[in-house]
């Protein structure tokens, strides 16, 4: 790694981190993750996982001081089926336990659902435990936002917490975005919008319009990674589409057959500065917005 790729990344906050435990394969357990990003100089990981909350797994590792020194370790909740879904009371629970990130629907997306069937070969982590289907998750209900929504947006906006799209559609994300501004929740994240999501870059500049950022999976764009999709260009194309004050870089990764974190960061940092990508453009998307979005800066 050069002097001037560890220097971009120095403080750097990683939004997207897949750890154990997991009934998807995962290469580590947050501890480790935190271990790794530290000794990277990282500032921050949020660890993710997509059947349950992980803000009760961070509480007990803390309790034990398991995690390494001058790093800050946060949790949040991803609205699926095993978390109940909609459910406003497991959103309150894991807000008011620290909590800081509340996905909005993934793999229970009917969105993700309709996609997977569409798109059979397109690579996503696949169970190590027989599960029961994820039944559709729909935010909407007769064209209107569910009323299980607003309590949702209500608690994420009293705990100043994030509001992650997940897997939505592109027109399920408006509509929640704007019912969020409406209530003041100030802290918006769309994941990923090129890969199930599929959004168009007009869709994109609406979100920033509203105050999102838009996060891309650093693990689509790494050529070491199983679940490479597109070339950097792609990814450039993506960040020009809503300027670098309005993109975040985070890994999505974690998956036992991929790069660890760190390293796609430094892989995708070192490709976007060959591009002739400044320094202090890539700083803001991997230290600065993603701090600032978290409540951290």
């Amino acid at each position: 790694m050069s002097d001037r790729v560890a220097r971009v990344l120095e403080g750097a906050v990683d939004l997207h981190v897949h750890t154990t435990p997991s009934p998807f394969p995962r290469r580590f357990d947050a501890v480790e993750a935190a271990r790794l990003a530290a000794e990277a100089g990282f500032r921050a990981i949020v660890v993710k996982s997509h059947h349950h909350s992980t803000v009760t797994d961070l509480l007990a590792l803390q309790a034990r001081r398991a995690f390494p020194p001058g790093i800050e370790v946060h949790g949040g909740i991803v609205l699926n089926g095993p978390a109940g879904g909609l459910n406003p009371s497991a959103v309150d629970f894991a807000l008011k336990m620290g909590g800081r990130v509340v996905w909005l629907p993934t793999i229970a997306s009917p969105h993700h659902i309709r996609h997977r069937v569409e798109h059979p070969d397109l690579p996503f982590p696949q169970a190590t435990v027989s599960l029961r289907l994820e039944e559709p998750v729909d935010v909407l209900e007769n064209g209107k936002l569910r009323p299980e929504v607003y309590e949702i947006l209500e608690a994420i906006h009293d705990a100043d917490a994030v509001l992650a799209s997940g897997h939505l559609a592109p027109d399920r994300i408006t509509a929640v975005f704007e019912a969020a501004r409406e209530v003041g929740v100030r802290r918006l994240l769309v994941n990923h919008p090129s890969y199930i999501v599929e959004a168009t870059y007009e869709e994109a500049r609406r979100w920033a319009e509203l105050g999102a950022y838009l996060e891309h999976s650093l693990c689509m764009y790494d050529d070491a990674s199983s679940l490479r999709l597109w070339a950097a260009d792609a990814l450039i194309a993506w960040i020009e589409a809503v300027g670098p004050e309005r993109s975040i870089l985070a890994s999505d990764l974690g998956q036992t057959s991929n790069p660890l974190p760190t390293d796609s960061f430094r892989a995708i940092a070192g490709k976007l500065l060959d591009r002739g990508m400044r320094d202090g453009d890539v700083r803001c998307m991997v230290c600065d917005n993603p701090a600032e979005l978290l409540g951290i800066a």
